[in-house]
């Protein structure tokens, strides 16, 4: 089991008068999380959220567990929120599938994901794009893109969930709420998103900022309140 004393600061502990914060007592996995965006925002409502990636975290400050999920996925954990890899397992890949199917690398990565989603943890989502796994687990509760959330780019995102609500988000006001979420889809070049270009794998896999917040936004009272 993790060691949950870590040397992370903790700015609440000069707060004497600080009220309890929402997320105190209950233990958040990120799982297959290296950039922090998910985890981080977590753990600034109180939570007690930890990454878990082959790689390190990029804040070293993090609580991070560097290794594989499997090492401390029955850890007792309230929620899980994983990003498994999804090489092997998007449509975008389609063309390559023949060699990956021979080759086992894509039953492999079916039964990672699997893994996942069946293990006993109370509240879970999976994210992964458009891909086989509609059809190997069940069609997601919910399919998403960035520019629903604040940022201005396209990327069919699959949600599957259990015991979340799906992500709230806004196109147009109406009469009960004004706060709209959508903006621009973005710049598309060549018939892409724009963001598909950018040579950094780390970067095109990151969780966009506006997802990372709707997760913390929809679903810290769920993990927390139910």
């Amino acid at each position: 089991m993790i060691d949950r004393i870590t040397n992370v600061d903790d700015s609440t502990k000069a707060l004497p008068f600080a009220k309890p914060m929402l997320g105190a007592g209950f233990r958040v996995l990120i799982a297959c999380e290296e950039s922090d965006e998910v985890r981080g925002r977590f753990e600034k409502l109180g939570f007690d959220a930890w990454s878990c990636d082959l790689q390190p975290n990029r804040n070293p400050k993090a609580k991070h567990y560097q290794g594989s999920v499997f090492d401390i996925i029955n850890d007792g954990w309230d929620a899980m929120i994983a990003f498994p890899p999804c090489t092997h397992l998007a449509v975008s890949g389609a063309a390559y599938f023949k060699k990956k199917q021979e080759s086992g690398v894509q039953q492999e990565a079916i039964d990672f994901f699997l893994k996942l989603a069946n293990s006993h943890i109370k509240h879970i989502a999976i994210e992964n794009p458009v891909g086989i796994m509609s059809k190997h687990f069940r069609k997601p509760n919910q399919i998403i893109h960035p520019y629903y959330f604040g940022d201005e780019a396209r990327k069919k995102t699959c949600l599957w969930l259990k015991n979340l609500p799906l992500l709230k988000h806004l196109k147009e006001p109406n009469l009960f709420e004004s706060e709209v979420t959508h903006v621009s889809e973005g710049k598309i070049v060549n018939g892409y998103p724009a963001w598909m270009f950018n040579n950094d794998k780390k970067h095109r896999s990151k969780t966009f900022p506006g997802i990372a917040q709707a997760m913390v936004d929809n679903w810290s009272v769920a993990i927390a309140c139910a």
